[in-house]
């Protein structure tokens, strides 16, 4: 898994490549200048040994040197920082944009069965955690890595018998770094996972704070969150012991090296047939010094990036979510190939109209709402079946209303309709084509819909209502507003139509928000039109008004009304009256009355 998170990470630095060899080269630049700064040192000590034998215009000439060096060292380090930090942002900003991309193209299903703040904790909690663990690496990875080659080869040229020491007891400090790595990668993603549910939970009770004080349950929540905080406390605390282990364990045995080297190596200066001199001692020594800093930098990016890694791992989980699937159902291809069969029997005109039928709406033409329901099962859990065997047909321009108790499929037939949802058999057919076999946008561009449930997002007013047609005049949603009755407390807000919305609509009523998205879809006109409990908010005055609207509106127009107030859906043509997914009742409201059955009951205990 780690593997295939890591290849996912470098695409996204692959796209930053002149970035990243600039960043190497100055890295280069930068250990480099550093590593040669102890050989002036060295060279230095040399010049000051004996009394009255110091050449103060060699040291001089040496400091001169040095300065040189150190500044151009620390253009390089300024200039690596510049490009690490700037990569780094573009690759969260990729992230995040492919993030917002992929929950476009997600199925329904999924984001469902997903909380928010689960699924805001993945793009926003967890790339932050990702890019700091990042940053760190390009920061000091690059350079820790080229440090200790560096410095290796230096000592190499100065003393081989004392580098074999350095080099044999580096290996402890990768044993170190790896088990430690190993135990702190699963608590990080222990720890993601519960920061993502500790996300949720703080979403769910900010948004519904008004019903958790309404019900007296705010001790309830405090002890929920209580839960969810000391479970995050104790895996942080476990993920931050483990991997506070790795530098202080790093840095002694690097002491052991330094010490090592000092003794071996005054030992050898001593000997009067020495083979390296003070200087180059002291060079030494500071070579084995910086040979080893680097082993604690990299075992505290080990660490971090162990975090990083576990963020990413659960962000690239996301991300790599089957997409929905936008033409043609994998389940439906069987289904496509024996309906070409009985079209080639039924005769080349009638295959030649579906196929000009499909061509034109593939193009983005709109539909004329011909839906014909045929033989329609769906389930949400395979084990507890909803609607089955369902059939229905709707010619154009008709009013159809759905009604009935809660929970018998009313809005899940709407979810078909719309392919939130597709179907486990049967046939869904708009205009003489399956519904299958057309494109999600050009389907879904074709209708309107009004939910219970309003949404409207951050934006002016004007924007807002002109969500489903960008290019819309300022005339057109004027009239719009009109016509949805929103036009009069539009006027009276303080910039009118350039008001700004604050979150979901935060500075509105429930009913001035419901007013708004009915003069959306009065602004779309589309062919189709989808009203769930549209004027459930709005005052009884305005909702007669408004409904006076959508009969204007619906005037040759599919539409499908879904009501619990039957006194909006008398004057239907047609009445669906749905129990556990079926339609038991059908026909108009004078008919229903009639049979005195089901609907009967209903619209008898709504006026009793």
């Amino acid at each position: 898994m780690r593997k295939k998170t890591l290849r996912q990470i470098f695409k996204y630095i692959k796209a930053n490549t002149v970035l990243l060899v600039i960043s190497l080269l100055c890295a280069f630049i930068s250990v480099a200048g550093t590593l040669y700064i102890p050989i002036l040192i060295g060279q230095g000590v040399d010049l000051c040994l004996g009394t009255g034998q110091v050449d103060f215009a060699a040291i001089g000439q040496l400091l001169f040197i040095g300065v040189i060096v150190i500044a151009v060292t620390m253009v390089a380090q300024f200039i690596m920082n510049l490009c690490n930090n700037r990569m780094t942002a573009n690759v969260v900003a990729g992230m995040r944009k492919d993030a917002i991309r992929k929950l476009q193209r997600l199925p329904i299903r999924y984001i469902d069965n997903k909380s928010y703040g689960e699924l805001v904790n993945r793009i926003i909690a967890d790339v932050d955690t990702f890019s700091e663990g990042l940053l760190l690496g390009f920061s000091q990875l690059f350079t820790g890595i080229l440090t200790i080659l560096g410095t290796l080869g230096f000592m190499l040229v100065i003393d081989f018998k004392i580098t074999l020491i350095v080099v044999l007891v580096t290996p402890l400090s990768f044993f170190v770094a790896g088990f430690v790595s190993k135990k702190t990668f699963s608590l990080f993603t222990k720890q993601s996972s519960t920061r993502g549910e500790q996300t949720a939970f703080i979403e769910e009770m900010v948004g519904n704070q008004k019903i958790v004080r309404a019900f007296g349950k705010e001790a309830d929540a405090m002890e929920r969150f209580d839960q969810i905080n000391e479970k995050l406390q104790k895996v942080s605390v476990k993920a931050i012991f483990f991997s506070s282990l790795t530098n202080p364990a790093t840095r002694f045995i690097n002491a052991l090296v330094y010490a090592a080297v000092g003794v071996f190596g005054a030992l050898i200066v001593m000997d009067t047939e020495a083979a390296i001199t003070v200087g180059e001692l002291s060079c030494f020594l500071s070579y084995a010094n910086q040979y080893t800093k680097p082993f604690n930098e990299i075992s505290g990016v080990i660490a971090e990036f162990q975090n990083a890694l576990a963020c990413a791992e659960n962000f690239f989980k996301f991300l790599n979510e089957e997409d929905e699937k936008d033409a043609v159902c994998v389940d439906s291809l069987a289904k496509i190939g024996q309906k070409e069969e009985q079209n080639k029997k039924a005769g080349a005109d009638k295959a030649a109209a579906g196929a000009e039928t499909s061509q034109a709406l593939s193009n983005g033409a709109k539909l004329i709402g011909d839906v014909t329901i045929r033989n329609v099962s769906f389930s949400y859990v395979p084990e507890r079946k909803l609607i089955e065997d369902f059939n229905l047909h709707v010619k154009q321009g008709q009013r159809v209303a759905i009604v009935g108790p809660t929970g018998c499929g009313k809005t899940t037939l709407i979810n078909l309709l719309m392919r939130f949802y597709d179907i486990n058999a049967g046939d869904i057919i708009l205009d003489g084509v399956p519904i299958d076999e057309q494109s999600r946008h050009d389907l879904r561009d074709s209708y309107g819909m009004v939910l219970q449930e309003t949404w409207l997002k951050n934006g002016t007013i004007r924007e807002n209502i002109a969500f489903g047609k960008p290019d819309a005049t300022m005339e057109e949603i004027i009239e719009a507003a009109k016509k949805a009755h929103a036009h009069s407390f539009i006027t009276r807000m303080p910039k009118g139509y350039d008001t700004e919305i604050l979150e979901d609509g935060g500075n509105l009523s429930n009913g001035q928000k419901q007013l708004l998205c009915i003069a959306r879809i009065m602004l779309m006109n589309p062919p189709i039109l989808i009203l769930d409990e549209a004027t459930s908010s709005i005052d009884t005055r305005t909702e007669m008004k408004v409904q006076d609207a959508f009969a204007t509106l619906m005037k040759g127009k599919t539409s499908f009304i879904v009501a619990h107030r039957l006194s909006t859906i008398q004057s239907a043509d047609m009445i669906l009256v749905m129990k556990d997914g079926n339609v038991i009742e059908q026909g108009t409201h004078a008919e229903l009355l009639k049979e005195k059955g089901f609907y009967y009951e209903l619209y008898q205990s709504q006026w009793a």
